[in-house]
């Protein structure tokens, strides 16, 4: 017989917001767990846009956010646990990303219809 953390009284996410300083999570259990941006920094760099766009994984025990390829459980926010991501890591994403905007601003013209 299978059993689910669900089952054993794990608590799940069920609802996410990112603010600009914080992310807070509702869990199954009632209580709101949140912890700052500045200990996941790829959700602080993130658009706000960026940071609205997360799915609940795995039956609510995580979070990605698919936008910024970021995922967060709910066992490590309860445990106080910051990203685990190398200063290189990051720094190498967030080069890939200043990349990205600039081709993306001049690769788009603006294209406007005919006057008629």
């Amino acid at each position: 017989m299978s059993t689910s953390a669900f089952r054993n009284g794990e608590p799940r996410a069920v609802r996410v917001k990112v603010t600009r300083s914080e992310v807070v999570v509702d869990l199954s259990d009632g209580r709101t767990v949140s912890a700052p941006l500045a200990w996941y920094p790829r959700l602080l760099h993130g658009t706000q846009g960026e940071r609205h766009n997360w799915r609940l994984v795995a039956g609510g025990s995580g979070i990605n956010w698919p936008d910024l390829d970021e995922d967060l459980s709910v066992d490590g926010l309860l445990d106080g646990r910051t990203s685990s991501e190398s200063q290189a890591s990051l720094k190498k994403w967030l080069s890939a990303r200043s990349r990205g905007r600039v081709r993306r601003r001049i690769h788009m013209p603006v294209r406007r219809s005919p006057r008629k």
